[in-house]
């Protein structure tokens, strides 16, 4: 029996992705046709959103957080999505997604294979000569597009597989750096995930969270842990993709860079044009091990994010994630 369970795995994780699902447009085919059922429906809300605020439970979508989403835990079954059609939260090749492909599905709208982000289906994992021609555009940019501000706050790393499918995309979910990538992949032209950070949506007003050796020469000391080899800078090329965020900005406008939490609760908001919040090395610690006067707690970042983004009239999208 044990024999027989480990080929019908095998075979389903081997199983071909259907030609369609890797076409962008049958997945937009759908939700158009979605939206198109939506507005024949009566009594229809003709109101128009102006802000955006997307919260992912990423990991810890348990009783307490759906709790925390403004229900009682004995009123779970009165939170809307609990009425929803049943979801299919499959990657294209895998029934049990991972973040990469089901973040690059909410934010993109497309379906993807299992580890990459932001491209379609046609991309195989590692395999960087697949990605081009292949990238999916995101809601953030979207929202760029349409003249808001734009935000991402995570307790993950900045350049973890959810937030990531919002700006980048990659082949792997975990080419962070290019200290993680193989030689195949960096001789095929791809770049790493926090280089598109800086690069592909230059103008992020808002970014939180932890990764800052993803952003710092290979071997660089870490500012709050300097003793500690784990924490150092993995950049092979160099690179201080701090200072490149900076420069990249327009003559004129602010951007401030802060790692502790004491620095970013200091910042005169209405004085400063672009925000990087780089709070950790890694990931950022759980809320119970949280050190007070260096790392910020969500909240604190969501409410920073939000005082940053308002001040743009026509409206703004930020991602929030309570990573796990």
């Amino acid at each position: 029996m044990k024999a027989l369970l480990l080929l019908l795995a095998q075979l389903c994780s081997a199983s071909l992705v259907p030609e369609r699902e890797k076409d962008p447009e049958y997945w937009r085919r759908q939700a158009q046709e979605t939206l198109r059922n939506a507005l024949r429906l009566q009594r229809l809300n003709q109101n128009v959103a102006k802000n955006l605020i997307l919260f992912l439970g990423d990991g810890e979508m348990g009783a307490p957080t759906l709790g925390w989403g403004g229900q009682g835990c004995h009123e779970l079954g009165a939170l809307w999505f609990f009425h929803l059609p049943p979801l299919q939260t499959y990657n294209t090749n895998a029934q049990v997604p991972d973040s990469a492909g089901t973040a690059t599905a909410y934010l993109c709208g497309v379906k993807a294979n299992e580890g990459t982000l932001g491209v379609s289906a046609g991309v195989t994992r590692d395999r960087c000569n697949t990605t081009k021609g292949q990238e999916v555009t995101s809601i953030l940019r979207w929202a760029k597009d349409a003249g808001k501000a734009v935000g991402i706050v995570t307790t993950t790393r900045v350049t973890h597989a959810t937030p990531s499918a919002a700006y980048a995309h990659s082949a792997n979910r975990d080419w962070y750096s290019d200290g993680e990538m193989p030689p195949d992949a960096l001789e095929g032209g791809c770049r790493d995930i926090a280089r598109q950070l800086v690069e592909n949506i230059p103008d992020i007003e808002v970014i939180m969270g932890g990764g800052r050796k993803y952003m710092f020469p290979k071997n660089a000391s870490d500012v709050e842990y300097p003793r500690e080899e784990k924490h150092r800078g993995t950049r092979l090329d160099r690179r201080n993709l701090v200072q490149a965020w900076q420069e990249a900005k327009p003559p004129g406008k602010v951007a401030k860079y802060v790692w502790n939490r004491r620095e970013l609760l200091a910042l005169n908001l209405s004085r400063v044009d672009f925000l990087l919040g780089l709070f950790e090395p890694g990931d950022m610690v759980y809320e119970l091990d949280r050190n007070n006067e260096t790392d910020p707690s969500l909240s604190e970042m969501v409410a920073v994010a939000i005082r940053m983004l308002q001040k743009n009239p026509r409206g703004f999208f930020l991602l929030v994630e309570g990573g796990g």
